[in-house]
């Protein structure tokens, strides 16, 4: 169980490097980063429509980005309780008069 949980940490290492990428290549209004990988929408490879696939892509990224999110904070918080070691009982011993 431990060993799913670190492969889905990874795919979610992954899943954020991904959607940082493709945010950072978005064309902005200033042609920022967007420019440096190609500065006109007509040579790009979907066309004239690469604004809109990137953001459905980043839409899609996004939503998937949040479940594993929402799956790995439930299952680590579920690890820890397991993981939690039993408080020791102690005897307390009476004074004798």
């Amino acid at each position: 169980m431990t060993t799913l949980f670190y492969i889905f940490l990874f795919l979610f290492l992954g899943i954020c490097a991904l959607l940082s990428f493709v945010i950072l290549i978005q064309e902005s209004k200033s042609m920022g980063l967007g420019a440096s990988f190609g500065g006109d929408a007509g040579d790009s490879l979907f066309g004239t429509s690469t604004a809109m696939v990137l953001k459905k892509f980043t839409a899609y990224l996004a939503g998937i980005f949040m479940i594993v999110c929402l799956m790995l904070s439930f299952w680590s918080s579920s690890i820890s309780r397991a993981h939690k070691a039993p408080i020791p009982q102690v005897e307390i011993e009476e004074a004798k008069q």
